[in-house]
């Protein structure tokens, strides 16, 4: 496998970084939240939550210290709150140990975090020289390669790529190549600095389609349980909702099983004949 010129990346990518505020800190818990904000929600939605966010919430210990209930109103607007829950629940786990885990194993112990964002908290929080596949990274990596990858060899092919002693500027360059040029829909070849040794270059089927770690688009919102328990959720962080008026405001026939769901999962408490925040 040819390498691709990580020179070129850098000179490439570094001048073009766009001002992410999470890009401007070291902080693990910072990094932590901007990742678990930032699946499966579009950056110019989570910046102003981020911002939100730490300013209420700048430690693991303060978020911590207060109820599910007030991060999920929080969360409001950022939908799968099970990541609010999550990132609650790792919050606990951090400050009662005193101490923000520095290592893969230590990371992917805490809820939520699985070996993506453990990575992106060691390159991005902890400048370690490890390679991180997002759905932006893993479709530069197939569409260079020219073949879809399986989730090992496109774990396999950053590694490879990785240059030593620049983890941090390294994936971040390339996650802004795949976000800026190398995009799901029209990609900028022609202004690639991997164009000359990408095995693709737009001809032909798109080897990112079907590849491990490039998203897929998703089921339609509207109508979906996602957005019946959006609903719900979102009257909640207003105030108690009568359980016998939320199938009537979820308007989905799903609604009762969806209450219990939430119910279960404790992103909604059941308290007599209403439902809460937790």
């Amino acid at each position: 496998m040819t390498l691709p010129p990580a020179e070129a990346v850098l000179q490439w990518g570094l001048p073009r970084l766009r001002d992410l505020p999470w890009r401007r800190t070291r902080d693990p818990w910072a990094v932590l939240v901007s990742e678990v904000m930032l699946q499966q929600t579009q950056v110019p939605r989570v910046v102003p939550k981020w911002l939100t966010f730490m300013d209420a919430f700048p430690t693991p210990a303060d978020c911590a210290s207060v109820p599910l209930g007030e991060v999920l109103r929080l969360w409001q607007g950022l939908g799968y709150p099970r990541r609010a829950r999550n990132l609650h629940a790792a919050a606990g786990m951090v400050a009662a140990a005193g101490t923000f885990p520095a290592d893969l194993e230590g990371l992917q112990a805490l809820p939520g975090v699985g070996a993506y964002t453990a990575r992106a908290v060691l390159a991005f929080a902890f400048e370690a020289d490890v390679a991180v596949v997002d759905t932006n990274i893993a479709r530069v990596l197939a569409r260079v390669v020219g073949g879809r990858l399986t989730q090992r060899t496109a774990q396999a092919t950053a590694d490879a790529w990785l240059p030593i002693g620049d983890g941090w500027a390294w994936n971040q360059c390339l996650m802004e190549l795949g976000a800026t040029v190398c995009r799901a829909a029209a990609p900028g070849c022609d202004d690639c600095p991997l164009a000359s040794g990408c095995a693709w270059r737009g001809k032909g089927d798109d080897p990112a389609q079907g590849s491990a770690g490039v998203s897929r688009a998703q089921s339609p919102f509207a109508g979906s349980e996602r957005q019946a328990r959006g609903r719900l959720l979102a009257a909640v962080v207003r105030g108690p909702v009568p359980v016998g008026s939320a199938p009537h405001l979820m308007g989905h026939r799903a609604a009762p099983r969806l209450i219990d769901a939430l119910c279960a999962e404790g992103l909604v408490r059941r308290d007599g004949d209403w439902l809460c925040l937790p």
